[in-house]
């Protein structure tokens, strides 16, 4: 069945769905464990397909080929095209929620934990516990950087200090404070809750629960809810997905006010436009958005809590649902492939899906 298609200047009633109450994405992903040494990775091997029933959180495919997935709750599995590798707290992670999975210039697989940070060098993981807290004010950015949340779930440790980020330059992870001030009840306002992302002229963004912050160099760009003009009365931001389009603007997905299109100017409510605030449609909405991307065409999609999937090719947004095969109702992660391919990670049930014209299949 094709997804049905909203053109933005009208309302449409869409199918009624019974709406689930709110979810902690950030939730414990289980027992965190104290740094400690390399540990020889003796882990289980499965054949396909992948086993995970929290979700497909994250997901990179690496210079040798590789395909990565990390989970909700489930530790990391490596998929090196004819069998499947998993990786747990038991093999050295620090955590076994999975949010980000990079790769450095050498090689080294590195895994952003729920708590803690993990790295992969082909033999080894290593829960990674230095620190240099020395330059907290002083940020510097090239192009080799990676950059990581805090140490925590949520908030900061007495170490950190105030909220901010990890930049590895390649030799060392320096904590880096975030420009803000906080407010009393503002202690998680500034956690990081999605991947970082770049833009142009050199600007990188990172997603809190509060705040979209851009830092190019030199200077900050900060959207929060006071420069939006949003109060308790009119909604407030609940990031959880960023992404910088090929046209050069900003998409910020929220988890209940919906998408926020920045163009380096303006802001508007992306959702509010199209009349698919879930008070207007009585059914799937543009409200709880969990990530963000893009095909080689040109269309945004959108990837949801309990509303499935939405496609935008700039002028109308088409919604996908399980009638159109997609089988998960929370779509974690949107990620192209080196071939151009648009896989979604989703959860409920866990799986990885591919758009084939009209319909959705799992391909992992």
């Amino acid at each position: 069945m094709k997804g049905q298609s909203y053109k933005s200047k009208f309302n449409f009633l869409l199918p009624a769905i019974l709406l689930i109450g709110f979810i902690s994405a950030c939730a414990d992903s289980g027992k965190s464990k104290e740094p400690t040494e390399e540990v020889q990775v003796k882990s289980k091997k499965d054949p396909f397909p992948l086993k995970y029933t929290s979700g497909i959180r994250s997901i990179l495919e690496d210079s040798k080929g590789n395909i990565w997935f990390g989970s909700h709750q489930e530790g990391a599995a490596l998929f090196d095209g004819d069998e499947l590798t998993y990786f747990t707290l038991e093999n050295g992670l620090s955590d076994n929620q999975i949010r980000t999975i990079y790769e450095d210039d050498s090689g080294t697989i590195w895994f952003e934990c729920g708590n803690g940070l993990s790295s992969y060098d082909g033999i080894r993981i290593t829960t990674n516990a230095e620190r240099d807290y020395s330059s907290k004010n002083e940020w510097k950015l090239s192009d080799n950087d990676l950059w990581f949340k805090g140490d925590e779930g949520t908030g900061f440790n007495t170490r950190e200090g105030q909220p901010g980020v990890y930049r590895y330059n390649g030799n060392k992870l320096i904590y880096q404070i975030f420009p803000a001030e906080l407010k009393a009840g503002e202690e998680n306002y500034y956690s990081v809750t999605t991947p970082l992302v770049k833009g142009e002229d050199n600007m990188i963004w990172f997603g809190t629960y509060g705040a979209a912050i851009g830092y190019n160099g030199k200077d900050f760009k900060i959207i929060n809810n006071e420069s939006l003009g949003l109060t308790g009365d009119t909604g407030a931001l609940h990031i959880r997905s960023l992404f910088y389009d090929s046209k050069g603007n900003l998409w910020i997905g929220n988890n209940g006010i919906g998408v926020i299109k920045y163009d380096g100017e303006n802001t508007i409510n992306f959702t509010k436009l199209h009349h698919l605030k879930k008070e207007e449609t009585k059914g799937y909405s543009l409200d709880r958005i969990f990530s963000i991307g893009e095909d080689n065409a040109g269309n945004i999609w959108f990837g949801t809590h309990q509303s499935g999937v939405w496609r935008f090719d700039g002028e109308s947004l088409t919604n996908f649902t399980k009638e159109d095969g997609l089988e998960s109702n929370h779509i974690w992660t949107i990620y192209q492939s080196k071939q151009g391919e648009l896989w979604f990670g989703g959860a409920s049930p866990s799986g990885v899906y591919v758009f084939n014209e009209n319909s959705f299949e799992r391909k992992y």
